[in-house]
């Protein structure tokens, strides 16, 4: 094997890994910004795949793709309050309140789609406008035969849906909102000693329910990616388990925005190579099975989730709701 084919292969994998990280990315930001406030959120899985279906319904009904993204991520938020309601106002279980969340989400999308479409559950193919396009960045096509770095330009980081590039503008400002504004700091308070910011006078309440409001449109934008961009219609259960993978990423990035996007780039490198390369020849002794190539990235986050990839410490207050002492 030449260099030459080996290059053209690793640019596509990386290709790959970039297009399959994006709804990673989106949701692991979500729990983030959520499990920082201290609720944790079970629920992505379920914010995904509502907006997954609203936005490809909307987006062929109105031939609009954008119309069709805003409408993911209303039912998203309206998803996120209804946790936030059972979560926050009246103290439930938070990990209880985001199962039901995602239980509803698989049951409605059916129906719904079942009684809309007449498709078994099932969207129509969007047509061309209710769809995102590949976007050519500038001087990629001119830059293509410069040797190593012109590929990469044109191939890798040039020709993604403009939810792509808006996910990876979204993780430089969130670091910058958690770690460099008065709202990130009091945020990461509220999920660490709500106490002592309610006693500074700042409502834990407001910011729980600020964070898993951005929680709901960030996997609105996720969702709305799923069936606009990385597929062009929603199936059934389209969310495949992203949900609960993104937030095997977040414990792996112990809460933190650049190492949540370095671990969803790991878990879209996974599932890039299970694409590519479903049967891998070790040294000509054994062949890998398919079966195993795709079982990767779930076996990954249980191993991560066991706690194999060292301690990793949640928010002081995660999971607890705050009862405010009179």
């Amino acid at each position: 094997m030449d260099f030459a084919h080996t290059f053209l292969q690793a640019i596509i994998a990386m290709d790959m890994t970039i297009r399959l990280s994006v709804v990673l990315i989106l949701a692991c930001l979500a729990g983030l910004y959520s499990e920082r406030a201290g609720i944790f959120d079970i629920g992505l899985e379920g914010k995904l795949l509502i907006s997954a279906f609203f936005s490809a319904a909307v987006s062929f009904e109105t031939g609009n793709v954008w119309i069709g993204v805003l409408a993911g991520v209303g039912a998203s938020m309206v998803f996120s309050l209804i946790h936030g309601i059972a979560s926050i106002t009246y103290r439930g279980n938070q990990l209880i309140a985001g199962v039901a969340l995602n239980f509803l989400a698989s049951g409605l999308t059916i129906v719904i789609g079942h009684a809309w479409f007449k498709k078994g559950g099932q969207s129509p193919a969007l047509p061309n406008d209710s769809r995102f396009h590949e976007i050519t960045l500038p001087f990629a096509d001119a830059m293509r035969d410069i040797p190593m770095l012109g590929p990469i330009y044109a191939d890798v980081i040039s020709g993604h849906k403009p939810l792509v590039y808006i996910t990876f503008l979204i993780v430089p400002f969130t670091w910058w909102l958690l770690f460099r504004t008065r709202f990130g700091l009091r945020l990461r308070a509220v999920g660490e000693n709500p106490a002592s910011v309610d006693t500074a006078g700042v409502s834990v309440i407001r910011y729980r329910y600020a964070a898993v409001m951005i929680a709901g449109v960030l996997c609105g934008l996720g969702g709305a990616y799923l069936a606009t961009s990385q597929a062009s219609a929603f199936g059934r259960e389209m969310s495949a388990g992203r949900g609960f993978i993104a937030l095997a990423a977040l414990i792996f990035s112990k809460w933190r925005p650049w190492y949540a996007l370095m671990a969803c780039l790991l878990f879209g490198f996974l599932e890039a190579i299970s694409n590519l390369y479903p049967n891998i020849d070790v040294f000509g002794v054994f062949e890998i099975p398919v079966q195993f190539m795709q079982a990767l990235p779930y076996i990954l986050t249980v191993v991560i989730l066991a706690g194999f990839v060292g301690k990793a410490i949640p928010p002081r207050a995660g999971g607890e709701p705050y009862v405010k002492e009179r």
